[in-house]
């Protein structure tokens, strides 16, 4: 080769251009090839590829590049997720258009990309901002509108009264807005809805036959999903001494004044010592509209979040109604509360409390002083009266429940609910954890919702063929709230049923639903519909997706039902949308910081701006120590980030991506080290020196070198297809260091040339540059995976260990199945047996064949 060291500066470049040149990634559809598609999660444009999406990107770009050398058309596509509330962000801090923000991130996220050399099909890229993605999205939400799996209700949802807006879950914390700082307040608003839950029971069994996704990201959608087996059951309310009092206008005239309730463990209802009721229950609101204090507890009740996650940890609160409850089995008076912690939209927004037994009901027990019995009891342990201050939660034996004694808990379940119902007060239920999915944002940037409502006609699908509804461009973000209520002219429209007055809907779409189809319109992208049919059974399911675990609910959840969805309106013929998925480890790095004297609180410091040595570290500008904190997920608030563009611009891509692919297992986290990346350029180094010798008219052969790379090729197009990389970057230093000790032979540049390939989907800008240096017609992009000549994945020798007196003494390399008459001549023989014979008379001589030869002297 004519350069000593490999540039990457250059040749990083011109191999780019080549492959665009070429089209060399651009996925046929019409191929007779059998098809591939490997999917990697798209990314937010937040401006900037950190080094934790360089990882992502290149397993699944490894996966691609094999993929086709091993001759499968492959769809290896790249989009972003461009939607959301940080684009509307920038647009109030810092004066721009979030669609002006957004596309200029996208522009300098797609150049990092490109400059890592990723085989993507950007003929094929998306972006879920643009009306020709999000108006075919409002189609499908038609479709689905149309197939009854859409509605419209009214919900409890977090509200900023500052930013005049709903927040996620995510967004408030310790009660208050994110940006603003307020209280949030619970409201009730009306809200779109999927109906999901209709597929609950095929969401949670379709979670058997995904084999091939992790044990725990199943396990968590299955914990989301949640279904229930218990009890709905109800409780008579006592009347009080006058034989009125609150019960008359607390219940509906005519029926029983009673509490109806759902539980999943019937079987400690000898344990309850109170009932709890939602702030939004019924009787709750009938209490708070005659009562002061009610109304002001219901009020208390609405500051916090929405969801069961926060409710569990935040401090337990009651109002006592006044109203007591007979138990269904013994002479016992419950009292009745309002709870902070009861959820109206779960079960029947009614709960009894065993507090012995769940930590949440204990809490409460003892905050107002109330009854904590046990019923359940492991070992000898069975006082009624329950100490202490932990739930027992673990399983056992029931005791001090009457005609439940003595039973395990499955027993006394089954036991309680075939009461209930030989009575008439209870029936055995399922319930599930899982929510329709509420999918209305009061926001600007996200998908409009196209409906109108009209005083005529109600609400009305905007026609298909009006679609898209656009964002308007002409937005103000100087006052809170959504600008789409604000805006002077979008919102009014004529009703496309009457043709009078009406007005769009203001809400957008989450942003969840822009990712839950997107892997579709990868496939298919007819500019008349959402995607082709026919084209879609191609390419689908995903063969291989890619992605953070952070998204092993939601994400996957969402994406899960839309495939279900639009399967059940028959809109396509499969149900789940990733055949096999993978979830990556993060790229990890310490931090770097110092106590600001003004204010107590941690300064942090980049990579960058520390000079680190082997067991200090000092800053940059002043020479003065710094903190060296412990190892954590790369974070912009920590600023222990790494920018891949300083690292490519100092290393070449093909170093960065042999760092991502060695060392840590995939799954794991992977701790960044300038120890490492400079491992990996002088790696890359070698490499290249390695190729240099490649000498096309080498003659003769190294069996047992021809015997090596075989296996190497067939072990590391295994761990390839298992995603095992560090793996093969581990077989391929094995392979190189066994070339290097070898002599000059055809076996050796066979091997020099098979590296070549092996490392081509790893390392494409060298192998390219390597390729082309050797006189090889093409491109290496274009070059076949190696064959195997399965004669030589079988060892046909074997090394055997000899010993004396049961010391090692020597080794022999022989034919595998040597007959043991040959193995034991031959070990007699050795000169080093001899020397430690002595000679002494062989007593015994035992052969393991292909493994020990063992004199006994």
């Amino acid at each position: 080769m004519s350069e000593n060291r490999f540039n990457p500066s250059l040749a990083d470049g011109r191999w780019q251009r080549a492959w665009e040149d070429a089209q060399s990634f651009k996925a046929d559809s019409n191929s007779s090839k059998p098809k591939s598609y490997v999917l990697e999660m798209f990314p937010y444009p937040s401006g900037r590829i950190h080094i934790g999406h360089v990882r992502n990107y290149t397993m699944g770009d490894v996966l691609a590049r094999y993929k086709r050398m091993r001759g499968h058309e492959v769809l290896h596509p790249m989009g972003w997720d461009a939607f959301g509330m940080p684009a509307e962000n920038a647009a109030m801090e810092k004066g721009v258009h979030p669609g002006g923000w957004t596309r200029e991130n996208i522009a300098n996220m797609k150049a990092q990309l490109k400059r890592l050399g990723f085989a993507l099909d950007w003929s094929r890229e998306i972006a879920t901002c643009e009306p020709d993605y999000y108006g075919q999205e409002q189609a499908l939400f038609l479709d689905l509108y149309e197939g009854g799996l859409v509605y419209r209700k009214e919900s409890a949802v977090n509200w900023d009264p500052v930013d005049q807006t709903v927040l996620a879950n995510e967004q408030v914390i310790d009660g208050r807005g994110w940006r603003s700082g307020a209280l949030v307040e619970k409201r009730k608003l009306s809200q779109w809805f999927l109906k999901i839950t209709d597929f609950a029971q095929d969401l949670l069994d379709g979670l058997g036959g995904l084999e091939n996704w992790p044990d725990k990201v199943r396990l968590m959608q299955e914990n989301w999903i949640g279904k229930s087996q218990g009890l709905q059951f109800r409780f008579q309310v006592i009347p009080s001494a006058e034989g009125e009092g609150p019960n008359v206008t607390l219940f509906e005239p005519g029926k029983d004044a009673e509490i109806e309730v759902f539980t999943t463990r019937p079987d400690t209802i000898f344990g309850a010592s109170f009932v709890a009721i939602a702030a939004d229950h019924p009787v709750a609101q009938a209490l708070a509209a005659g009562n002061p204090d009610a109304a002001a507890f219901v009020e208390q009740c609405r500051q916090g979040g929405t969801t069961a996650a926060e409710i569990e940890t935040q401090e337990k609160f009651g109002y006592d109604t006044g109203l007591r409850l007979r138990h269904p089995f013994q002479d016992q008076a419950l009292p009745l509360y309002i709870a902070n912690f009861v959820l109206m939209d779960y079960g029947t927004g009614a709960v009894f409390g065993c507090p012995a037994h769940d930590q949440r009901d204990l809490d409460f027990a003892r905050k107002y002083a109330l009854p904590v019995t046990r019923v359940i009891a492991e070992g000898f342990d069975t006082d009624r009266v329950f100490a202490g201050d932990e739930a027992y939660t673990g399983p056992g034996t029931l005791v001090n429940s009457q005609f439940l004694d003595g039973m395990d808990v499955e027993a006394a379940k089954a036991d309680v609910i075939a009461r209930a119902e030989a009575g008439g007060w209870g029936n055995g239920t399922t319930v599930w954890r899982l929510r329709d999915w509420g999918v209305s944002r009061q926001r600007y940037w996200g998908t409009p919702i196209p409906f109108v409502h009209c005083g005529t006609c109600g609400v009305v699908p905007v026609p298909k063929a009006q679609l898209p509804v656009t964002l308007p461009e002409d937005v103000d973000f100087s006052t809170p709230g959504n600008p789409l209520l604000r805006h002077p002219t979008w919102k009014h429209v004529d009703c496309p049923k009457c043709g009078g007055k009406a007005e769009r809907e203001t809400d957008t779409l989450d942003t969840f639903v822009d990712s839950s189809w997107y892997f579709l319109r990868f496939a298919s992208q007819p500019s008349d519909k959402p995607f082709d049919r026919e084209e879609l059974a191609k390419w689908l399911p995903v063969e291989q997706y890619i992605g953070g675990i952070e998204h092993a609910i939601l994400h996957l959840l969402y994406a899960r039902f839309w495939t279900r969805a639009l399967q059940h309106i028959g809109k396509i013929d499969f149900a789940e949308p990733f055949a096999s998925l993978f979830t990556q480890g993060m790229v990890t790095h310490e931090t770097y910081s110092r106590v600001d004297p003004g204010n107590g609180q941690p300064v942090y410091f980049s990579p960058g701006e520390i000079d680190r040595g082997s067991d200090s570290a000092v800053l940059k500008t002043d020479g003065a120590p710094v903190d060296v904190g412990r190892v954590i997920k790369m974070s912009k608030s920590k600023k222990n980030v790494v920018d891949p563009d300083e690292i490519v611009a100092r290393y070449g891509a093909d170093a960065v991506r042999w760092f991502m692919l060695s060392d840590s297992p995939p799954e794991r986290d992977l701790p960044w080290s300038e120890a490492g990346i400079e491992g990996c350029w002088r790696f890359v180094q070698r490499l290249w020196r390695l190729f240099a010798q490649y000498d096309a008219q080498a003659v003769g052969e190294d069996k047992a070198l021809d015997r090596k790379t075989h296996q190497a090729v067939a072990a590391i197009a295994d761990d390839i297809e298992a995603l095992s990389f560090n793996k093969a970057v581990a077989r391929i230093y094995e392979l190189a260091s066994a070339v290097d000790k070898a002599g000059p032979s055809a076996s050796r540049s066979n091997a020099i040339r098979t590296i070549l390939l092996l490392a081509s989907p790893m390392m494409p800008h060298l192998a390219e540059e390597a390729w082309a240096q050797a006189g090889h017609a093409g491109l290496i992009a274009d070059a076949a995976w190696p064959d195997v000549d399965p004669a030589l994945l079988v060892e046909d020798e074997v090394t055997v260990a000899v010993q004396v007196k049961g010391k090692l003494r020597d080794t022999l390399t022989v034919a595998k199945g040597l007959p043991n008459e040959e193995l034991e001549a031959l070990a007699l023989a050795s000169e080093k047996v001899q020397r430690t014979l002595d000679g002494a008379q062989v007593r015994k001589v035992i052969v393991v064949p292909d493994r020990l030869v063992n004199i006994v002297a």
